[in-house]
């Protein structure tokens, strides 16, 4: 029998990117459009796309619904992150999340100040587990998206990152 030396693949996972706003559609959502072109570009899976009012409930209803949805691996939120009365994203993914990943702001912050400086300490994004579904919080921006996707997010939904990753605790690891 032959021995397979080929090199893994990494597992394809199935994102939703949920825009926040109230004052923009998804054919001027730049942010939006970045995140989509970089989860493909990363051979993963856009699974749902849909922009929602920057109010709570509105925002829960989604992230509930998705996070039941077993063709959904991963919640992407884009919007909401910041300090303004209608920014309530981070306060959304903590009613949804049995499990908030509370490394995933601090390093967030750490390398959007590269990119913004001292405004970085006004960045509220968060990430967290619901069940077997990770959420993500990310500014509104397209340069908080690259921060996000480009140096935490993008290698943690790679199976193959080594020593660790995210993948193992989502719904898609059960495909394997």
């Amino acid at each position: 029998m032959p021995i397979d030396d080929s090199p893994p693949s990494p597992l394809p996972v199935r994102i939703a990117v949920l825009k926040v706003l109230d004052n923009r559609t998804r054919t001027d959502d730049a942010a939006g459009d970045l995140l989509v072109s970089r989860i493909v570009e990363a051979g993963h899976l856009l699974a749902a796309r849909d922009r929602v009012a920057a109010d709570l409930p509105s925002i829960v209803d989604v992230l509930m619904a998705w996070t039941k949805d077993p063709d959904i691996d991963c919640v992407i939120t884009v919007g909401g992150t910041g300090f303004s009365p209608r920014d309530v994203t981070p306060e959304a993914l903590a009613q949804v999340w049995d499990r908030e990943i509370a490394g995933f702001g601090e390093l967030f912050r750490m390398v959007s100040y590269r990119s913004v400086g001292s405004s970085a300490i006004q960045s509220r994004a968060c990430a967290g587990l619901a069940g077997r579904v990770c959420l993500f919080a990310v500014p509104g921006s397209p340069g908080g998206v690259r921060d996000a996707w480009d140096s935490l997010i993008g290698p943690q939904l790679d199976s193959l990152h080594k020593p660790c990753n995210l993948v193992e605790h989502l719904n898609c690891a059960c495909r394997t």
